[in-house]
């Protein structure tokens, strides 16, 4: 053997590397290929939204003030926050999918069939197998995820009066920020460790998609809790706009207790709102509220929160898979 070809030749561990990568991609390409297909809809959708449906319906808008009677059109505003709805859902769930995917076809198939052992016979040890199945997912995760929520949040906030939602709404919530990325590489990362865990792919993915629909399911009610909330008295207890999240209403009596009573929250004059509170022994109203100023607090605490329990099921992974292969 010459020495120009010892010193051209790629060490056995970089191309042992680079040969897993392509057989990693060449394996789940059709998954990269739905995504990426999926990401484009969703895209493209939002787009026709923006430049479309929203721009015909200002049309229609501007052609009613023009005229002496005026005319209602709530036919096109509805079509438009409705299909904004679906696109919110559609993104704000899509780790249901990853998780599914990745309990069945990622790990799980491959535990069964036992090409993943094999895999390891041939200068792969099972770290590496591992790292490069959840790695490769979470860039392409990374990246579409990301396109999804720029998009969102600039056709989002440019329709304020078209849309029938607040910001406080779990789907516009989710994906306004990192929250919907961190629930996307959660779901890699759980469906990973079941595929590992049980070594079959059908209940892999029934475990990783009942534990993420149920862990969406109570972050959901919960997430409101990760943050002070703001306590509003007196008038402007009763005067809350629609951007403020209402946590619990209610009046204060004499002693100073909390009544969930909201009779007086309907008193609209002063003269009104002295006789209520009077009437019935009231001597303040309060709320408790998340103004739209707590969006981004709220927001990083959830997806902190998330974020854990990605890290806890990918490191619980790697550590169950390297017992198992001792």
């Amino acid at each position: 053997m010459s020495t120009e070809t010892l010193t051209t030749a790629p060490p056995a561990d970089t191309a042992a590397r680079g040969g897993l990568t392509w057989t990693v991609l060449r394996l789940h390409r059709s998954a990269l290929l739905v995504w990426s297909a999926y990401v484009l809809l969703m895209v493209g959708w939002m787009l026709w939204l923006q430049y479309v449906t929203g721009a015909e319906i200002r049309a229609e808008r501007d052609a009613c003030r023009r005229l002496a009677d005026g005319c209602i059109d709530l036919g096109s505003a509805f079509d438009y926050s409705s299909a904004m709805s679906w696109i919110g859902t559609l993104i704000a769930y899509f780790s249901y999918g990853v998780a599914a995917w990745a309990g069945a076809a990622l790990t799980g198939v491959e535990l069964e069939r036992g090409t993943a052992q094999l895999s390891w016979t041939q200068s792969v040890t099972p770290v590496r197998w591992l790292t490069a199945k959840l790695a490769l997912p979470a860039v392409a995760l990374t990246v579409g995820t990301t396109v999804l929520v720029l998009v969102y949040r600039w056709t989002w906030s440019t329709n304020r009066d078209l849309r029938g939602d607040e910001w406080y709404y779990t789907d516009p919530f989710l994906n306004r920020g990192p929250a919907v990325l961190a629930y996307a590489l959660c779901a890699l990362a759980v469906g990973a460790l079941a595929g590992i865990v049980l070594r079959r792919a059908l209940p892999a993915l029934a475990v990783a998609l009942g534990f993420m629909i149920v862990f969406h399911a109570w972050l959901d009610v919960r997430y409101h809790e990760l943050w002070p909330a703001t306590t509003l008295t007196g008038t402007a207890a009763s005067r809350l706009p629609m951007s403020a999240d209402q946590l619990e209403l209610g009046a204060v009596t004499g002693s100073g207790a909390r009544v969930e009573d909201l009779d007086c929250f309907d008193a609209d004059a002063d003269l009104d709102y002295t006789r209520c509170m009077s009437g019935k022994g009231f001597t303040d109203l309060y709320a408790e509220v998340h103004p739209a100023s707590h969006f981004w607090p709220l927001h990083l605490m959830t997806t902190g929160v998330i974020l854990a329990v990605a890290v806890l099921a990918t490191l619980a992974a790697f550590w169950l898979l390297r017992r198992r292969t001792r």
